[in-house]
């Protein structure tokens, strides 16, 4: 179980080959990477805060209850921080499980979770000036099905 914070682009094909590799008794691995969008030309930059240490412990949480809730193998999440620019990956989530339902299930749960719950705080610049970024109502609305 990995939960990893960095201001540094990732590769997510890299991380899931790593992710992948040497694993007998899993039977199914799910990957998820969302990638920064330009909003028709009115986002520039995506800029993510998070607070070193507790961030990464609250995700950590939620990582160890799908741990339990899907009986996963493994679970990695890497999430950006800092300035990010259109067409780079935001978050990379990969489970590995002994079954397709859960490997899937778990990387939905976890994403619903870094999308709306997770203590990050976003911001869209653009040549219109910059934005605080909330979660839709879909977010929470999808969020709220784990409960």
């Amino acid at each position: 179980m990995s939960v990893i914070l960095q201001d540094a682009p990732f590769d997510p094909g890299a991380l899931l080959l790593t992710f992948s590799r040497g694993r007998e008794e899993t039977g199914a691995i799910v990957s998820f990477t969302g990638i920064a969008r330009a909003e028709a030309g009115r986002t520039t930059t995506l800029e993510l805060e998070a607070y070193s240490g507790f961030t990464e412990i609250e995700i950590g949480r939620i990582e160890a209850q799908a741990t339990a809730r899907f009986s996963l193998h493994d679970v990695l999440i890497v999430h950006r921080t800092g300035p990010i620019a259109p067409g780079e990956a935001i978050v990379f989530v990969a489970t590995a499980a002994g079954h397709r339902r859960e490997a899937f299930e778990a990387a939905d749960l976890l994403m619903d979770y870094l999308k709306s719950r997770a203590p990050f705080w976003k911001k869209e610049v653009g040549p219109d000036g910059e934005r605080w970024i909330e979660p839709s109502d879909r977010d929470r609305t999808d969020a709220a099905r784990w409960d």
